[in-house]
Order: structure tokens, then C-alpha cells, then sequence
């Protein structure tokens, strides 16, 4: 709770967060004395967070459907619906960070540790990922079956591509993620319909080697090579 907090401090604007609960997080993120919303889903705890703490503006929604328009997210993520949250995060609202308490491994790999997921790549050149530490299962009540871990998104100042070019991008990423070829210039020469040369040179000067997997390649290596490719 105190990790999350004090990233929350270094940020600016007024707070939206997600699940509050019982307010264990709620009543620390109070004292950074800023516009702080804290949505739940239960309708009891709810009512009970507006009868004891009145500085703060409490509301019974989902946030599946809550609009992510605060500066700053925060939030226990409920671990059954980290993807669907994650998702939405990262292709709606204006939000600019958004620290987060998800899964162990899901924070793991959104953060690139042991190499990144499809959607971190396809998401990376608009949002920064870093992970904070580990939680230890047995700190949650009730205690769920894995750890947890602390990730903070950032939306890019200046994205690596485009917002008009996401679309094309993100099924330039799956295309090479999911297809086949046994190295990746030949994945990429499928994936683009390049021709073989023009792929190893654009993986050359994105400095990638011929035996990386897409799961190796950093945000400006995806981009180098997109803007390589590109048309």
C-alpha cells in the first residue's frame, strides 16, 4: 500500500480508483490531499466507504464501463479480470499513469521481464511499463493462490509511431507473433509480404538478430522495424 501510494505522489492530478473495497488503499491515497475517486462494483462496500470517508467522492460502478478520464489510475486489479482491465486501459480513455496491483506473472511480463507478451508489444509504442516489486500472497485477505506485483503505465509524451498508424500496427505485431517460418525473417518476410532482403536489412538496422523471437524485440526495435516495413 505504501509503494503504491508514493508512486501515486510523485504523479499529478486527481486519482481514479479502481475496486476500492474495503479501503485499504482508499484511506492512504486520502492523505496526497487530491481529487480522489474510488469506484466498487459491491454496492455495500460502497455505502459504507461514503458513511466513513465523506472527503471522498464514492461511486457504485464497474470498472469495465467507468470512464478512465483522471490523470491517474490506481488500483488493486480483481485478478480474474486483469486482461479485460489491462485491455480497456491501454486502447480507451485519457488517462496518463496508472499504477496498478495485478497478478505476479501478468506484471512480470506486461513489464518485459523474461520477454513481452503480444499486447505489451502491440501497446508499447504509445505506454511505458515498470515494474515495482512483488507481493507475496500471503499479504492479501483473503489470500489468493499466486503473488501479486506492482506495475506503473505511462502514456508516452512523444509515442514511438503514430496514433493514426496503431490499427496497421497492432496486426503487423500479431501477424508476427502468430505466424511461422522457423526464424523471424522469414516470419516477418510472411507476415509483411516484404521481400526477404528488405526484411534483413530492417532487421539489421533495428540492430535484431536473426535468432531473436518476437518476445526478445524492445519497443524501439518493434518500431524501427514498422517503420522499416511500413507500405
Amino acid at each position: 500500500i505504501e509503494k503504491i501510494t508514493t508512486l501515486a505522489a510523485a504523479t499529478e492530478g486527481p486519482i481514479l480508483e479502481l475496486g476500492a473495497g474495503s479501503g485499504a488503499l482508499t484511506r492512504n491515497l486520502v492523505r496526497l490531499r487530491r481529487p480522489l475517486t474510488a469506484i466498487d462494483i459491491d454496492e455495500h462496500r460502497v455505502a459504507e466507504l461514503q458513511r466513513t470517508l465523506p472527503g471522498v467522492t464514492v461511486e457504485h460502478a464497474d470498472a469495465l464501463a467507468y470512464p478512465f478520464t483522471r490523470p491517474v489510475i490506481v488500483g488493486n486489479v480483481p485478478f480474474h479480470i486483469t486482461t479485460p482491465i489491462l485491455r480497456r486501459l491501454l486502447t480507451t480513455g485519457t488517462w496518463q499513469h496508472a499504477v496498478l496491483l495485478t497478478q505476479w506473472e501478468v506484471a512480470r511480463r506486461r513489464a518485459g521481464v523474461g520477454g513481452s507478451t503480444m499486447l505489451t508489444a502491440q501497446t508499447a509504442p504509445w505506454f511505458t511499463f515498470t515494474l515495482h516489486g512483488r507481493v507475496p500472497s500471503y499479504g492479501f485477505r483473503p489470500p489468493p493462490g499466486v503473488d501479486g506485483g506492482i506495475i506503473h503505465i505511462v502514456r508516452r509524451v512523444c509515442p514511438l509511431i503514430p496514433g493514426k498508424q496503431r490499427p496497421p500496427y497492432e496486426r503487423f505485431v500479431r501477424a508476427v507473433f502468430t505466424g511461422r517460418g522457423g526464424s523471424l525473417d522469414r516470419i516477418v518476410q510472411q507476415a509483411t509480404r516484404s521481400p526477404r532482403t528488405l526484411v534483413r536489412e530492417a532487421l539489421n538496422e533495428a540492430m535484431i538478430e536473426s535468432r531473436a523471437l518476437p518476445r526478445d524485440l524492445r519497443p524501439e526495435q518493434w518500431a524501427a522495424l514498422w517503420r522499416h516495413l511500413d507500405g
